[in-house]
């Protein structure tokens, strides 16, 4: 077995996690409606800060609208995994268009479905 392989060693489900995370938070940035339909379980709901409540195939809509803000980023990620439920919580800084600095905050719930991981459910707060 070449040395390279022999150190290779599965990601953990942190390390899963927290790629699930990077990627979700592009796929915001980006309109990236085909990477959230792969990532999104198909019960999940989402939670606005203007206090809209949605579900997927409205997340996913709304989604496909570019967004006005820029440079958005995730930060004081902490990601607790609690059997097969992972919950993220984290900062978000971001550019409004206007050009002056955004942040919130955000909670994911995440579920191992089948063996891989989904986001059921989404919480947004902007400050």
């Amino acid at each position: 077995m070449p040395a390279a392989a022999a150190q290779e060693k599965p990601q953990s489900d942190h390390d899963i996690l927290a790629a699930l995370n990077a990627d979700y938070i592009n796929s915001v940035q980006h309109s990236d409606v085909q990477r959230f339909d792969e990532i999104l379980g198909a019960d999940f709901y989402c939670s606005h800060p203007d206090g809209s409540l949605v579900d997927r195939a409205a997340f996913l809509k709304q989604t496909a609208q570019p967004v006005a803000i820029k440079n958005l980023r995730a930060e004081d990620v902490l990601i607790r995994i609690i059997g097969g439920t992972a919950i993220i919580h984290a900062r978000t800084r971001y550019t409004k268009p206007d050009g002056t600095d955004g942040r919130g905050r955000y909670t994911d719930v995440w579920m191992r479905r089948d063996g891989r991981w989904l986001a059921v459910s989404a919480h947004v707060t902007r400050l």
